[in-house]
C-alpha cells in the first residue's frame, strides 16, 4: 500500500531530528556561547551525563521509530496516544524545571546556583527573572518539543481523512485500471 505523506508528518520528523541532534550535542560538542561543556562537566559525572543523554535519545528515537512507523498510513489510537502523552511528559518536565521557577519564582532559589554554574555564560535572548535565564539553547529545544506535540496532535485530528483519502485513491484506482 502506497503511502500518503503528509507535510505535518514531514515536518515532525525534521522537529525530532532537531531534539536529536540537541540532545547528542548539547552536553558534548562546544558551541560556542550556545553551552558550556566544561561547565556541565563540573556540574556532573561523566557516567551521569552519558546516562542522561541515552535516556533523552532514546526516547527521542523511540518516538522518531513510532512515527515513521506509521507515516503516511492510519495512525491506531495507541500510537496516536504515545506519541501526544510521551513528549508531552518531556515537555512537562522542561516546563517544571525551567519556566515555572523562571516565571514564578517557585523552586527557583534550589536551581539558581546549579544553572548559573552550568548555563551562566551561555546566549540567552530573555531577561534574567527569579534569578534565572532560559538559555537560547534550551528554549529553542522546549519550543521545537512544544511544535512537535502541536504537529501530532494536528496529525491525530486529521489522520481520518487521509485514511479516507486513501481509501477514495483506491477506489479511484480500481475503477481505472
Amino acid at each position: 500500500m502506497k503511502r500518503n505523506v503528509r507535510t505535518a508528518e514531514r515536518l515532525l520528523l525534521a522537529g525530532y531530528g532537531l531534539i536529536l541532534l540537541f540532545m547528542f550535542i548539547q552536553d558534548l560538542v562546544p558551541l560556542g556561547q550556545l553551552n558550556d561543556i566544561a561547565a556541565v562537566k563540573m556540574e556532573n559525572s561523566t557516567t551521569g551525563l552519558i546516562i542522561t543523554t541515552l535516556i533523552g535519545v532514546i526516547q527521542i528515537m523511540m518516538l522518531i521509530g513510532l512515527s515513521l512507523l506509521f507515516i503516511g498510513k492510519h495512525y491506531p489510537i495507541w500510537a496516536k496516544l504515545w506519541l501526544i502523552i510521551h513528549p508531552s511528559c518531556i515537555l512537562a518536565g522542561a516546563i517544571w524545571s525551567w519556566w515555572i521557577p523562571y516565571l514564578t519564582g517557585i523552586n527557583a532559589e534550589a536551581k539558581i546556583e546549579r544553572y548559573t554554574a552550568m548555563f551562566g555564560d551561555t546566549h540567552a535572548f530573555l531577561p534574567t527573572m527569579n534569578g534565572i535565564v532560559p538559555n537560547t539553547l534550551h528554549t529553542f529545544f522546549h519550543f521545537t518539543l512544544l511544535c512537535c506535540i502541536v504537529l501530532t496532535i494536528y496529525i491525530c485530528i486529521t489522520d481520518h481523512k487521509s485514511k479516507h483519502s486513501n481509501h477514495s485513491t483506491i477506489q479511484e484506482n480500481r475503477k481505472h485500471g
